[in-house]
């Protein structure tokens, strides 16, 4: 995919979430929206050199636009791992600067690289070197005790100088010590203000803001304010009709769009192509479950899918008696 339809798709974004942008997150997330960048699950570079690269990024050439987003902090493996994964297709490679897990951290790697942003700096030098499709980072504003108004401007420009054009930033600092991964994502307050000034200091840079931003209308404001990107993180993955249907329309000008009944029925060949590799219906649908929410028989969705998906040679026609619930109400 040419660079510059990668940098279009960005103005939205899906953010990378562990356990949850998997391949059949994407799949369906690409059916509800045909421009919106979608963003793999962080995977790390030690994983994708040493091990099974099929599992680890694999996916259907229909999700893309597509990016993969890599952790690590060794310059030469995550040049390795950009390389091998360019090979499966992607459109971005992305380096995470901001997962705040202990398991991130004691592989230095993640938010704890906002402490070091000449190494990123010369990371990301190096997955340049390896690959043609852009190379991105996602980041926070700090972490801990430092001054996100220092530290954030610093960062940006050692990382831009050594190539990188494109950020999305998370506007909230990431806690290292004393709060929980789950606790970093609501507890530190965001900044939003201060990710608008980052974008008078580097006009030239694609930037885009992540955190806390749950509607299309909120989107849309801070593109009207100037950044260049929005990414949406659980949001999109609770309420992916709210954010996806029409983001389309609203965020890339393209009025073409479908319905979340339609995007069901779309659904269900892929399902049993799944299904006839040896996979489980519960791993698909789980992903479906807020496609309705708000809606008259969102809870009879969620319930049947919830209760049925697991079954031994549970199918299809779980899913279209789920559907059931919806459509018998808006009859």
């Amino acid at each position: 995919m040419p660079n510059n339809a990668v940098t279009a798709s960005a103005r939205l974004s899906v953010a990378p979430m562990m356990d949850w942008t998997d391949r059949h997150c994407r799949y369906l997330h690409r059916l509800m929206s045909r421009h919106t960048l979608l963003y793999t699950e962080m995977v790390t570079a030690p994983a994708i050199v040493h091990g099974d690269r099929d599992r680890l990024l694999g996916f259907n050439v229909a999700e893309q636009p597509v990016a993969l987003q890599l952790g690590g902090s060794d310059p030469a493996q995550l040049a390795e791992a950009a390389r091998i994964a360019e090979g499966y297709g992607y459109a971005e490679i992305n380096l995470n600067c901001g997962c705040p897990s202990d398991r991130v951290q004691s592989g230095s790697f993640g938010a704890i690289l906002m402490e070091s942003p000449a190494l990123v700096a010369n990371c990301v030098a190096a997955m340049m070197d390896a690959v043609r499709v852009p190379v991105t980072v996602k980041c926070r504003i700090g972490v801990d005790d430092q001054d996100p108004h220092v530290v954030l401007p610093d960062f940006l420009a050692q990382v831009s100088a050594a190539g990188v054009d494109r950020f999305s930033i998370h506007a909230r600092k990431a806690w290292l010590q004393g709060l929980s991964p789950k606790e970093n994502r609501d507890i530190p307050p965001l900044d939003y203000d201060l990710v608008m000034q980052m974008k008078g200091l580097f006009p030239h840079l694609h930037l885009a803001v992540n955190g806390g931003i749950a509607t299309l209308d909120a989107a849309e404001a801070f593109l009207e304010r100037g950044l260049d990107g929005v990414m949406i993180g659980r949001a999109a993955y609770h309420t992916p009709a709210d954010i996806l249907l029409d983001a389309d329309a609203r965020i890339f000008g393209d009025p073409t769009g479908r319905t979340a009944e339609e995007v069901v029925h779309l659904m269900l060949p892929y399902i049993a192509d799944h299904l006839a590799q040896g996979g489980r219906l519960g791993q698909v649908t789980r992903h479906m479950l807020g496609l309705f929410q708000g809606r008259p028989g969102a809870r009879g969705w969620r319930r049947h899918l919830s209760e049925n998906a697991h079954a031994d040679g549970a199918g299809p026609a779980v899913v279209l008696a789920a559907l059931d619930h919806v459509t018998r109400l808006a009859a």
